[in-house]
């Protein structure tokens, strides 16, 4: 009788939380749509930290009180631990992001056998850039596949966007874009193209300099990095 007891008691105890939890849910995704209201909402969910819950804005993290009053931006840190258990959810969320962009979305350099894939948000323009992938044959020689995204850092409109746009609109993208990073003019041509989403993605992840390499679990490492370590 007792053991029956006790299993009603935690049953009505989860859910009590689960009601509560779908009403703190519901209270911030109202309040943030209320003084948000271009901001698409992805997941809400109770965060380690009692009394706040972890919102998913397309890649970002926020921590969010459990009325939806109060917002803020930043790490939590497992102290015992020396976790950044922050960095470990957005490495989830980047992860999901690039992969929405998907493949026929982006330049690709791929190897004979593929080992592992990066995804690179770069800049034509960019002197780092350009050394990076005037090693790309040995990027392809240790089995890494390169996915690009456009980062132009001088922003819509400039020579480096415009720069993007022809290389994607070439015949041949991955030859047009070696071309680019080797300064060779290329024709000017304009057509549909996800650059814009690209640059979306970029201001999510805070990119703030290119290249910017992103490894399959999301991971991001700023700067050049050669093929070898």
């Amino acid at each position: 009788m007792n053991k029956c007891i006790k299993s009603l008691a935690v049953s009505i105890l989860a859910m009590t939380f689960s009601v509560a939890s779908y009403a703190d849910e519901a209270a911030i995704r109202q309040a943030m749509t209320k003084s948000m209201p271009s901001v698409k909402i992805g997941s809400v969910k109770p965060a380690v930290v009692k009394g706040l819950f972890e919102v998913v804005v397309g890649a970002n993290i926020y921590y969010v009180s459990e009325d939806g009053k109060y917002l803020f931006q930043g790490r939590l840190v497992d102290v015992a631990a020396r976790k950044d258990l922050t960095e470990e959810k957005l490495n989830g969320t980047r992860k999901l992001a690039i992969e929405k962009i998907g493949q026929a979305n982006m330049i690709v350099f791929k190897p004979k056998i593929s080992k592992y894939t990066v995804t690179i948000f770069t800049d034509i323009d960019c002197g780092y850039c350009r050394k990076l992938h005037s090693e790309i044959d040995q990027y392809l020689a240790q089995g890494i596949t390169i996915q690009y995204l456009f980062f132009p850092r001088a922003g819509k409109g400039s020579d480096s966007y415009n720069k993007a746009v022809s290389v994607w609109c070439a015949e041949d993208r991955n030859a047009a874009l070696t071309a680019a990073k080797k300064d060779q003019k290329l024709p000017e041509k304009t057509c549909t193209n996800p650059i814009d989403r690209h640059m979306q993605l970029a201001a999510e992840f805070d990119v703030k300099g290119t290249p910017m390499i992103i490894s399959e679990n999301g991971n991001v490492y700023p700067g050049y990095l050669p093929a070898k370590p």
